[in-house]
């Protein structure tokens, strides 16, 4: 009796089966949190890098930022070294009609026996010759010579002006060239369009493309 029980197969059930597919399953989720995270750290990495390029673009503006700020800031100076105000004098003012009768007859140029209104002034230093300077920074625009009218020089300005310098010689500078708030330009001369004038300096401004009256601006 007891051989043929001990002769009778197992009917006891495997409780804990082996599963072959189990641990491949592991190594592949194991190796998908790997490869995630590496490339996590790639994309984070990248973009880092790409705001600080984007940081070090906008910092080698800065300067030509600040410096075109700086420019639309600016108050407007005299066309001449402020230390030789007192010398000044206005041989023709800018002619304006709301003006007295004593500017207005000062801002007539006679040429060919007919009166030409002046579209600026002229500052003259007893006749003589005398460094004019760009009243505000700016780019040199043209530069034009003519003995007649006296040569000129026109400048463009951050805040939309446009000053202009005429009857000058010996001239510093070139079109293109950009020049700071009082920069020597040229030496003041004279014509032959106001020979009357004597060596002058003939200073005009232009809002928007519009002429104003300069003493409008300056204290002269």
């Amino acid at each position: 009796m007891r051989e043929e029980q001990s002769n009778k197969p197992s009917q006891k059930k495997n409780t804990n089966p082996k599963k072959p597919w189990f641990w491949p399953l592991v190594y592949v989720g194991f190796s998908v949190a790997f490869v995630g995270m590496i490339w996590g750290y790639n994309v984070y990495v990248n973009k880092d890098s790409a705001g600080d390029s984007e940081w070090a673009d906008v910092g080698g503006k800065t300067d030509k930022v600040k410096i075109e700020t700086n420019a639309q800031a600016e108050s407007m100076k005299y066309p001449f070294k402020e230390a030789m105000l007192d010398n000044v004098e206005i041989v023709q003012h800018y002619y304006d009609m709301e003006a007295d009768e004593t500017t207005r007859e000062k801002s007539l140029l006679v040429f060919n026996q007919t009166y030409v209104a002046s579209t600026g002034v002229s500052l003259s230093m007893n006749s003589e010759p005398f460094e004019v300077v760009a009243a505000m920074s700016g780019k040199v625009e043209e530069v034009n010579l003519d003995p007649f009218v006296g040569d000129e020089i026109v400048l463009s300005h951050a805040d939309g002006k446009q000053t202009k310098y005429r009857s000058v010689t010996n001239i510093l500078v070139k079109v293109g060239d950009e020049v700071e708030q009082g920069q020597a330009l040229a030496t003041a001369s004279e014509n032959e369009w106001n020979p009357t004038a004597g060596v002058h300096l003939q200073f005009e401004v232009l809002e928007n493309g519009v002429l104003v009256n300069p003493e409008s601006l300056l204290a002269f």
